[in-house]
C-alpha cells in the first residue's frame, strides 16, 4: 500500500498522523454502541502497511496486553509506512470473557463475512473491509483455548517464501506450516493478498508473561524486518525449526491427571506424558508419546475424560535437543526483563 489517503470508518488518517479510531459494529441489547478500537500510526514516508490484531477469540487476552505494551513503547517510532494496531476484534467476546460471539459463532470461522449475514459475519466483513484490505501484511495474536496452554509458536503458510522470511524473523523457536482453515481471518487475509502470521502462545483468560514478552519482541522484529522502523537488524540469535506435522495425544481412560511432562519438553517414542488415576489412588492408564517430538500444547485441567486432547506434540526432522536449547534460550532471555527488545 502507498502512503496516500487512508480512511477507516470514515475517518482520514494522513501521512505523519497518529489516530485512535472506533469502528462501530452494532449495539448491545441496552442500546449501547459497540466499537472495535483501532490505533493507527502513519509515517510521512512511503512504506508497507502492517496490521496487528488480537482477541478475535474474546477470551484470548495475551494479545490485548501485547498490543497495549506496543502502544505504550516510546521507542515505537514508525519511519516508513503504516502500523494499524487492533487490541480487540471480538469486543463482545471480551465483554463476556467468551471465545465466541453472542450468536455462539466463532468469529475466526466467519470470514469473509457479509453485510447481511449473522452478527459474526457482519463483524468479520467490517474488519476485513476497514482494516485488512488496507494492508500488505498482518500478525494475528492468539492463545490456546480455555484450560489449554501453547508454547510460543508461529503458524503460517511457510511454502510462500516471503511469509516464511517473516515467520523466521519473528523470533520464536517453533514454526508450523499450517493449512488454512475455512472461514479464518488468515485465509481471508491471504485471499486479499495480505501475507499474515498467526502467533499462538499461552492460555485463554490468563496473562502469561513469557508469551507476552515473546509476542512484543516478535512484533517489533517484524516491524524492523518490513522496514517500518529503520534500525539495524540484529544478527539472528535463534534458528527457528519447522514442524513437519503435529498431533494431539488423547486420553484412553477417564480419571485424575498427574502430568509428567511440561510445555517445551523433548519426548521420545514411548515417553510417559501423564498418569491417569482413579479417585482411590490407583493408576488406570499412562499416556505415552507415539513418536519423538516437542510438546507445544497441553491441557491444564487435572481431569480427563476418555478421548480428551491432552498433549499437542510437534514432530521435526531436526534434532530435538537443538530445538529445546532454543526454547530454553528464549525463556532465559525474556524472563529477566524486556528492556532490550
Amino acid at each position: 500500500m502507498n502512503n496516500n489517503e487512508l480512511v477507516i470508518a470514515g475517518i482520514t488518517v494522513n501521512p505523519g498522523e497518529t489516530k485512535q479510531i472506533e469502528i462501530p459494529v452494532a449495539k448491545l441489547y441496552t442500546d449501547t454502541d459497540v466499537s472495535i478500537p483501532i490505533h493507527v500510526i502513519r509515517s510521512k514516508k512511503v512504506g508497507p502497511t502492517l496490521f496487528v490484531s488480537a482477541a478475535v477469540h474474546g477470551d484470548e487476552l495475551n494479545g490485548i496486553e501485547i498490543i497495549r505494551r506496543l502502544i505504550r513503547l516510546k521507542s515505537l517510532k514508525i519511519t516508513n509506512g503504516t502500523l494499524i494496531l487492533v487490541p480487540m476484534v471480538n469486543v463482545y467476546g471480551v465483554l463476556n470473557q467468551s471465545r465466541y460471539m453472542p450468536d455462539r459463532r466463532d468469529l475466526n470461522r466467519s470470514f469473509p463475512g457479509s453485510t447481511k449475514g449473522s452478527l459474526a459475519g457482519r463483524v468479520a466483513d467490517i474488519f476485513l473491509d476497514e482494516v485488512v484490505r488496507h494492508c500488505d501484511y498482518g500478525i494475528d495474536l492468539h492463545t490456546g483455548a480455555i484450560h489449554r496452554s501453547n508454547l510460543p509458536q508461529i503458524r503460517a503458510n511457510l511454502e510462500d517464501d516471503e511469509t516464511r522470511e517473516m515467520a523466521e524473523a519473528f523470533g520464536v523457536p517453533v514454526l508450523i506450516n499450517a493449512n488454512f482453515r475455512d472461514g479464518s481471518l488468515r485465509q481471508s487475509a491471504v485471499e486479499s493478498d495480505v501475507r499474515i502470521l498467526l502467533y499462538e502462545a499461552g492460555q485463554a483468560l490468563r496473562f502469561d508473561e513469557l508469551s507476552i514478552r515473546a509476542g512484543v519482541r516478535g512484533v517489533l522484529n517484524i516491524i524492523v524486518h518490513l522496514g517500518l522502523i529503520k534500525r539495524k537488524r540484529a544478527k539472528r540469535k535463534m534458528t527457528p525449526y519447522v514442524a513437519n506435522n503435529s498431533s494431539w495425544i488423547r486420553a484412553n481412560s477417564s480419571g485424575i491427571v498427574h502430568n509428567l511432562r511440561s510445555l517445551g519438553d523433548q519426548v521420545e517414542k514411548g515417553t510417559p506424558l501423564a498418569e491417569i488415576g482413579s479417585p482411590y489412588g490407583e493408576i488406570i492408564d499412562t499416556v505415552k508419546a507415539p513418536k519423538a517430538g516437542i510438546i507445544i500444547g497441553k491441557q491444564n485441567i487435572p481431569l480427563a475424560q476418555e478421548g480428551d486432547a491432552m498433549f499437542h506434540i510437534a514432530f521435526f526432522s531436526e534434532s530435538g535437543e537443538e530445538i529445546v536449547e532454543n526454547i530454553e534460550a528464549m525463556q532465559e532471555t525474556l524472563t529477566p526483563n524486556i528492556e532490550n527488545i
